[in-house]
């Protein structure tokens, strides 16, 4: 279906633009030029509605979920490590830290993190991503304070963030089962 969509995106585009230069010297004929886009549009349509089943497959769907929960878990992981040696470490190292260990984590949870919303509905998406968030948000502030040099921000914020983001792995965990079709 997905071909179909975008062949009738070229087709009607194409179509529309060829029909509107066929003459120069003479108005657009706009009922064949509004057809042509109309072609172009359905296949736009096409398209989409072909990503969302693809998207919305019962295997995609629970590898997402798979994805998500592990991310976050690797996150909740590592964060707390990060916490329990924050003493033993030099302030500067924090940042090369962070950026060694969160990065693929985080991508990874980012992008399959529209499959909480399939399953479990958007307040449950939008309750599990506010507090992720602001997890995320103070992780951002450990990496600057540590580029920065201040060592009592790096301390509360790497506490904060891990607190954040354990709060949102405990609040994936408590949405259960999915939500019936």
């Amino acid at each position: 279906m997905k071909q179909i969509g975008y062949l009738l995106i070229a087709v009607g585009f194409l179509g529309g633009a060829i029909l509107s230069v066929l003459d120069v010297w003479e108005i657009v004929s706009w009922s064949w030029f509004i057809s042509a886009l109309l072609v172009g549009a359905g296949g736009v349509l096409a398209v989409r509605l072909a990503t969302v089943r693809a998207s919305r497959s019962a295997g995609v769907m629970e590898t997402n979920l798979q994805d998500v929960v592990s991310s976050l878990e690797n996150v909740v992981r590592n964060i707390d490590a990060l916490n329990q040696e924050k003493d033993a470490l030099n302030v500067y190292a924090f940042r090369h830290r962070i950026d060694a260990i969160f990065p693929a984590d985080l991508n990874t949870f980012v992008e399959s993190r529209e499959v909480i919303v399939q399953v479990h509905g958007l307040q449950a998406y939008a309750d599990v991503m506010s507090i992720f968030a602001a997890g995320e948000r103070y992780l951002n502030r450990v990496w600057s304070a540590s580029a920065d040099g201040y060592i009592d921000e790096v301390t509360t914020y790497v506490g904060r963030a891990a607190t954040q983001f354990a709060e949102a792995h405990a609040k994936l965990l408590e949405l259960g089962e999915p939500l019936p079709e």
